[in-house]
């Protein structure tokens, strides 16, 4: 089928918007290429430095013409996702050696665990932490050592400051490793179920750190379609990953067979390979919209709407919230994994995964097939299906979902549309997840109860201050306030309040998590309360309208009071945990809809400066 018109309007769009941008960003990574650092070009005392612990390789390392792999790694053993990924390195060294190749750890960047600092202060860090990992992604590349790079990341903010810093360096051939999801343990619904039960009172500590363990039990990616697995998807269907490598879980054969042949296969796709393929032209709009369209047609995580624009810009592309949302009208819903159904990802992996999603989708013309991929083969092989024979890896084409309860075909989805939309009104703009909402709830207007703090909704909750109809507004949230933390901890609370019948909403400048669901939400504010956004404006008891069918967020106030009110004045800065050396990112705005990367911005008003003399 032809591709769909509204997807190539957007991505004309897209193109049209990026001229300027994206022509720069190209002439930049030629510039890398032709004069930047390059392993031949460095001084005998810089290379003896960069190999003098590098025996048995460096004879190789010693020759122009061959090919080492960077290797950017995120491994702690803290984080179950990234767990695995402590072995990697070694393992990745005898794989390149069985074709000619080397391998070195170029450097290491922090990975930190969302669910360990949820409704923590350290949560205030987590998205400052993808500026952290894109600047050591660069720092690590800046050796020019590598003819190709091999990023070891899956959670959060860390795919995509891995993609930021490596689109830095766009000459270079890259592949993300997975490490894939952990097997199923206690069902997410059952999980949730727990945690409302202990907010209202009716088990105890020991009960729900039991349901916790239970669920969050061995290696490998939380099992909810939140954003780590959110990013996995992306990368694959974008074609930086090995095909149907996302959801193999870890410490497989199967698992070990994928990441030896994406080794072999960085090798031959490297500077000095036989078939070279530059990030750099591998991440371009058409490749951005299919990450876009994977997002939507799998329900995946709101933190995309920042993290998608943010890894656009890195490569000299602009995409907006607009963009999304017109994607959204045209692109059907056809998975149903927790939070927007009940079943985990190995379930939507077992029943035919991305594989079979991507035949979907491409059979109905909402992607680009002519994208430049890591895979030989091209953009087709992502819709075909890996398997062992002895030990060989093998690919058959995909085949249709053998559960259409948890994955469809496009021609019967579970929503028309992608359940991902652009809310616009007199409190600004804000993104607002429909896919896991009932439609009894997609219409909430209810009085407003403004919080500065989500611990303060808590004890308003348990006060008994809540046992209404409410829009719950917690505002300085923002990128520029205090860093946009996810305020997932409120889910279970007001999930219990709407479980009771009242009618109730989130509004924010601040980020929901991927796990989010069931609540409606209207996210991510703009311009948010610290700049002095129309949020600021909001007081207790003003009727606010939030529906998702109309895309609405607005204060139902007389025009002339609205218009006289003045922001309220931002609280002073929190301090602690680290906060305080974060100030400089703080200081540097940068809205959500662009990014909000402080790095980004800064590095756009340095680009605009050079204009179009890159060398």
């Amino acid at each position: 089928m032809s591709l769909n018109s509204v997807v190539e309007s957007v991505t004309a769009r897209i193109i049209e918007r990026s001229k300027v941008s994206r022509r720069r960003y190209l002439a930049l990574m030629e510039r890398n290429r032709a004069k930047g650092v390059l392993r031949p070009k460095l001084a005998c005392g810089n290379l003896a430095h960069a190999i003098a612990a590098s025996s048995p390789d460096k004879p190789e390392l010693m020759r122009p013409t061959g090919t080492n792999i960077g290797v950017i790694t995120t491994y702690n053993d803290m984080l179950s996702a990234h767990q695995p990924y402590g072995r990697y390195p070694e393992q990745i060294k005898l794989f390149a050696r069985e074709v000619g190749a080397t391998a070195q750890v170029a450097g290491g960047a922090p990975a930190m665990c969302d669910g360990v600092t949820q409704g923590q202060e350290g949560m205030e860090l987590s998205l400052f932490s993808r500026d952290v990992i894109a600047m050591s992604t660069a720092v690590g590349l800046s050796h020019g050592m590598f003819e190709s790079v091999a990023l070891l990341g899956i959670c959060d903010k860390i795919v995509p400051g891995l993609l930021m810093g490596a689109l830095r360096f766009g000459h270079l051939p890259t592949m993300l490793i997975p490490a894939g999801p952990m097997p199923s343990g206690l069902p997410n619904k059952e999980k949730q179920r727990i945690r409302q039960l202990y907010v209202q009172g009716k088990v105890g500590q020991d009960e729900l750190m039991e349901a916790e363990n239970a669920s969050y039990h061995s290696p490998g990616t939380c099992t909810f379609y939140g954003t780590a697995n959110t990013n996995q998807m992306m990368v694959e269907i974008m074609g930086l990953m090995m095909p149907d490598s996302a959801f193999i879980n870890p410490n497989t054969k199967l698992r070990q067979a994928m990441t030896r042949s994406g080794i072999h296969r960085l090798a031959e796709i490297g500077l000095n390979g036989e078939d070279v393929r530059p990030l750099a032209h591998c991440v371009d709009e058409k490749a951005i919209v299919n990450a876009a369209v994977g997002l939507l047609a799998t329900g995946g995580s709101t933190n995309h709407s920042i993290h998608l624009p943010a890894i656009a810009r890195a490569a000299g592309i602009q995409i907006d919230w607009e963009d999304i949302s017109r994607l959204s009208s045209v692109v059907p819903l056809i998975t149903r994994v927790y939070p927007s159904g009940s079943e985990d990802v190995n379930a939507f992996n077992r029943v035919g995964g991305m594989p079979t999603v991507i035949a979907e989708l491409t059979r109905a013309g909402m992607l680009h097939k002519d994208i430049l991929t890591v895979s030989r083969g091209g953009f087709s092989d992502y819709a075909c299906r890996a398997s062992l024979e002895g030990e060989e890896l093998v690919y058959s084409h995909a085949k249709p979902s053998t559960d259409t309860d948890i994955l469809r075909d496009v021609s019967s989805p579970f929503r028309p549309d992608g359940g991902m939309r652009l809310m616009t009104g007199n409190l600004g703009r804000a993104i607002y997840k429909s896919s896991a909402i009932a439609a009894e709830h997609l219409t909430v207007e209810a009085p407003a109860r403004v919080f500065q703090d989500q611990h303060d909704v808590i004890t308003a909750y348990q006060s008994g201050e809540l046992e209404r109809d409410v829009v719950v507004v917690v505002r300085f949230q923002g990128p520029e306030a205090n860093g946009m933390p996810e305020l997932h901890k409120l889910t279970p609370t007001l999930g219990v309040l709407q479980d009771r019948g009242f009618k109730v909403a989130l509004l924010t400048d601040g980020r929901m998590s991927g796990a989010s669901g069931k609540v409606p939400a209207a996210i991510h504010v703009g311009p948010e309360a610290q700049v002095g956004g129309p949020i600021a404006r909001v007081k207790d008891g003003d009727m606010i309208r939030v529906c998702a069918v109309t895309g609405q967020i607005e204060v139902l106030v007389d025009a002339a009071e609205w218009n006289s009110r003045k922001p309220v004045a931002p609280p002073l800065p929190a301090l602690g945990t680290g906060r305080e050396l974060f100030a400089l990112m703080r200081s540097v705005h940068d809205p959500a809809e662009a990014g909000g990367s402080a790095m980004l911005a800064q590095m756009d008003r340095v680009i605009e400066a050079v204009g179009d003399d890159i060398h």
